[in-house]
């Protein structure tokens, strides 16, 4: 729990400011707005898609590159409904940039 509670606030850090810019109204309406979005995906990424990824006998590559698909989709969804336009790039940029620094920063440190 504690590894996913540092790889949420990694995400966190990374993903609320993309999504703030991209959202429009108070600052605090958006990065609430924007917090919400990888909170809806991110427990399923780091603990649904593993199972998924074994039971499917997919490699550890697949199996990232599925659950950024998933989380991406499922973002620029909820960005959609509310209001954003262009969701679906501001969710690509938001996972791909959190997902690559977060990779980069484990191979570095060792965190998340």
């Amino acid at each position: 729990m504690q590894a996913w509670l540092g790889a949420f606030l990694f995400t966190q850090l990374v993903e609320v400011p993309i999504y703030a810019l991209a959202l429009r109204g108070r600052w605090a309406v958006r990065v609430g707005v924007a917090f919400a979005a990888s909170l809806i995906t991110h427990p399923f990424v780091w603990f649904g898609f593993p199972y998924v990824g074994r039971a499917l006998h997919s490699g550890y590559w697949v199996t990232v590159a599925v659950a950024e698909l998933f989380a991406i989709t499922v973002e620029a969804l909820f960005l959609h409904r509310l209001g954003l336009r262009k969701a679906w790039p501001w969710a690509t940029v938001a996972n791909v940039t959190s997902a690559s620094l977060g990779l980069l920063s484990r191979y570095l440190i060792g965190f998340p």
